[in-house]
């Protein structure tokens, strides 16, 4: 008999995606391992990102099959695509992780301010509570972000280049979590340009012009990829 924990995460099967009428995944199969970590990797335009969108239930596939065997999953964008002049606080950022289960309308409960208050701490951001988020910096922000998502209490975290554009501790702050998550059972996805981080994940992805050219085990598909992407976050 197969157990939960055998099951993939998530499975796809021929997916293809895109924009209007614009294609960029083109017939998709690939899986997901359960309470592991994947990176997704490939250069600008490969299709990275909406592949991200299509697990996070953001975009539509234009065909083939999407399975997730997990509970609704916590998306986490960059930094950089929240509004600067967004008039919220850290606090009310991460509360916001509770709208799936309570709505944006209902008061939270005694839980979820628990919850809350714990996934601040856990990010290392409770003492920034009432700040605004927009006069964080760029990795308080994205720690504030990831705060929120743990606040969801999903058993699958979804991660755009989290660390694109921060600086060696932020990245370290940001793989540390991914790698707290995972050791309590969540799967872990995330897109990077980082080999380093890539290197690290648990099952690796590569992405060329919207098609699968590789997956399975980090290092050796890494080896797949022609020109380097970068060594470095955000080149």
């Amino acid at each position: 008999m197969t157990h939960v924990s055998d099951r993939p995460a998530v499975r796809l099967r021929g997916l293809s995606a895109g924009y209007a009428r614009h294609t960029v995944l083109h017939e998709v199969t690939a899986e997901f391992p359960r309470a592991e970590v994947t990176a997704i990797v490939g250069h600008n335009g490969s299709g990275k990102s909406t592949l991200l969108g299509v697990l996070a239930g953001v975009i539509t596939p234009a065909a083939g099959e999407v399975e997730i065997g997990t509970r609704r999953p916590a998306f986490v964008v960059q930094h950089s695509s929240v509004p600067a002049g967004l008039p919220i606080t850290v606090w009310e950022t991460v509360a916001m992780g509770r709208w799936e289960h309570r709505g944006p309308l209902r008061r939270l409960s005694t839980k979820d301010k628990e919850l809350v208050g714990a996934s601040l701490e856990r990010m290392g951001v409770a003492d920034l509570a009432s700040r605004r988020l927009s006069s964080l910096s760029g990795g308080q922000r994205q720690r504030a972000l990831l705060a929120q998502a743990f606040a969801q209490d999903s058993d699958l975290l979804l991660l755009d280049e989290p660390d694109a554009g921060l600086d060696s501790q932020a990245r370290q702050d940001i793989s540390a979590a991914m790698a707290d998550a995972r050791a309590n059972g969540v799967t872990v996805v995330h897109v990077t340009h980082d080999l380093i981080e890539a290197s690290r994940a648990d099952h690796c992805l590569l992405l060329q012009n919207g098609r699968l050219i590789a997956a399975g085990d980090p290092r050796t598909v890494l080896e797949r990829q022609a020109t380097p992407l970068s060594n470095t976050v955000g080149l």
